[in-house]
């Protein structure tokens, strides 16, 4: 009688075990992630661009003014309740280049060179979008003719039968 009580606790678990690789959160790896063996090879005052591009490929973004600027971003996102994407981790690799496309400096940032940046909810207003209810309610009341000729209600020269 123990077996067959065991042996059912047992059956049961085995049946529930697939069912937990859909409920663990998938994780993603987004972006240019570049390998730390790479990261060694680029020596600042020899790499050039070229070499950089056939070593760790093109960058994710160029700096906003300045072309010798390359900025390589990775992160790992997983996902979360309601399917939303959450990062779990984020990576960016800065590399300077001079004039002459000779890397310059290679700088890399993660997780714990972010600076939190808090969201105003404010909102601009805009002109004419300050309205009382009652403006809104009755705001459209006698702009359009019952006839559909137009605005203003007037007569449009159409005669009805």
């Amino acid at each position: 009688m123990r077996f067959f009580k065991t042996a059912r606790v047992a059956l049961t678990v085995l049946c529930l075990l697939p069912g937990c690789s859909v409920v663990a959160p998938q994780k993603f790896n987004r972006g240019n992630a570049i390998d730390q063996d790479a990261m060694k090879q680029l020596v600042p005052g020899v790499t050039s661009r070229a070499d950089v591009t056939a070593l760790i490929g093109s960058p994710t973004a160029h700096a906003t003014f300045d072309d010798n600027t390359w900025i390589y971003v990775s992160q790992v996102t997983e996902t979360r309740v309601g399917r939303t994407e959450g990062v779990d981790s984020q990576k960016v690799v800065v590399l300077a280049f001079t004039p002459n496309g000779v890397l310059k400096d290679v700088r890399q940032f993660n997780d714990d060179d972010s600076i939190a940046v808090a969201m105003v909810s404010r909102s601009t207003p805009s002109p004419g979008s300050e309205a009382s209810f009652l403006q809104q309610l009755l705001g459209n009341v006698g702009r359009f003719s019952p006839t559909g000729g137009g605005m203003g209600g007037g007569s449009t020269g159409n005669t009805l039968p």
